[in-house]
């Protein structure tokens, strides 16, 4: 959320985000709210202090033998009128809130402005597309004849969007969060979480998911709980409500969980195969710094996104998001893609996103200077690191071969028992 000392004093500017970002916010009454919040607060504030002054007459007065009941009806109907301010108090804060929450945050100064991922800036490329003499598969063609993934099977039990991982494949799926838990923890420096998987209204709403996207959330209604779309979540809201001590920043965590999205925006998109689907598994990082060095963990947090990559051999790029591609919550963010030959397509699999205070503001993470002793907001980042199942799709289509059977990559070999290549064991067998 931003500050509304922020949309006082630069409002054309909160508006100009609004329209960049392609939301829809009221900023005009916003201000029209606050105004008159605060109003009402000076109204309170100087009966409160007239109501204070008759107090004190009433005592002199009664000191003196006299007659105190005009001073005493003034009293109770003061106290009257700022019961009713202190109603129109806060029923303007909630109303001007409520409208803020809907408020984007505000992109940073080099973010590229454009209405859509079209806009997008390339930054940079690692490794060449790989080449294939002979006509390269896609995941769910490979998936079956390995025998590593059950489509099928999946359908019948969840319906569609759900993966059903088997033999090799699940334990490869199994490999790759190990790895790369091993990784951000063991060479990156990241604590490592395991969280829950369901969160409250107040975690959805510090980390920026509700309002805006409460319409891709799986929730239980009855319990107030909601699934976790990613493990941004928990891990953001680790932090809720404390003031950190400022000589413990950065802190960087790490989290493998499963996460849940209906992707109701996304109806009718990918249908085939496993790369939009509503349950996955995700390895997350988050980081909460000083505002004066975010933007350098971002580029911290970008390169440990990226090593993963890497590591595995698997071509991808890096994209700087526009304005009108970019996160409601984010201020700047990257995105990492990795290339799919058997779908032909670059594949997102990491959005690499400083939020600046936005979600600090929400969950009311602070710390305190250690010199200065003023507390103020953190900055909170976060990224894939990365994200599933994605990298195993094109895990599929990069190493396959010829005869049908996929490598593994040498980094994972030891995390699949030494297992070196997926022979095709045929589809699953059927009863």
């Amino acid at each position: 959320m931003l500050d509304i000392k922020r949309i006082r004093d630069d409002p054309e500017a909160v508006k100009a985000a609004v329209v960049a970002k392609n939301e829809k916010a009221d900023v005009d009454l916003i201000l029209e709210l606050d105004a008159k919040r605060r109003e009402a607060l000076k109204r309170v504030e100087a009966l409160k202090a007239e109501r204070n002054a008759s107090s004190k007459d009433i005592g002199k007065s009664r000191k003196a033998g006299e007659d105190t009941a005009d001073l005493q009806a003034r009293v109770r109907e003061i106290g009257t009128v700022i019961k009713a301010f202190d109603a129109e108090v806060a029923e303007t804060t909630r109303e001007r809130d409520e409208l803020m929450s809907w408020v984007p945050n505000v992109p940073a100064p080099d973010v590229p402005v454009g209405p859509d991922e079209s806009a997008n800036e390339l930054v940079r490329e690692w490794g060449e597309k790989p080449e294939f003499a002979f006509e390269p598969k896609p995941h769910w063609d490979l998936g079956t004849e390995l025998g590593v993934l059950d489509l099928e099977r999946a359908a019948k039990i969840s319906g569609a969007g759900f993966t059903l991982f088997r033999g090799a494949g699940a334990r490869l799926e199994r490999a790759l969060w190990s790895f790369m838990l091993d990784l951000h923890v063991t060479e990156h420096g990241y604590t490592e979480l395991l969280p829950p998987y369901l969160a409250n209204r107040g975690s959805m709403f510090g980390s920026g998911q509700i309002p805006k996207l409460e319409e891709d959330m799986y929730s239980l209604g009855e319990d107030g709980l909601f699934l976790i779309p990613t493990a941004e979540v928990p891990v953001t809201n680790y932090h809720a409500g404390e003031i950190l001590p400022g000589a413990s920043l950065p802190l960087a965590y790490t989290a493998y969980t499963a996460c849940f999205r209906r992707e109701a925006g996304a109806a009718g998109r990918d249908t085939r195969g496993m790369i939009r689907v509503h349950q996955f598994d995700k390895v997350e990082m988050v980081r909460f710094a000083r505002p004066q060095t975010s933007y350098d963990e971002l580029e911290k947090l970008l390169g440990h996104a990226e090593e993963v990559l890497r590591r595995l051999g698997l071509h991808y790029r890096v994209v700087k998001l526009c304005t009108g591609d970019l996160s409601f919550a984010a201020a700047k963010c990257y995105d990492i893609e990795v290339w799919a030959p058997g779908a032909g397509r670059y594949l997102e699999v990491s959005s690499c996103s400083n939020f600046e205070d936005f979600q600090a503001r929400r969950a009311k993470i602070r710390f305190r200077d250690p010199e200065t002793k003023s507390v103020g907001f953190v900055h909170t980042l976060n990224a894939s690191g990365v994200a599933l199942p994605r990298v195993f799709v094109a895990i599929l289509e990069t190493f396959q071969r010829e005869d049908g059977s996929v490598t593994i990559p040498e980094v994972l070999r030891p995390y699949m028992g030494g297992l070196d290549v997926i022979e095709p064991a045929g589809p699953p067998a059927k009863g």
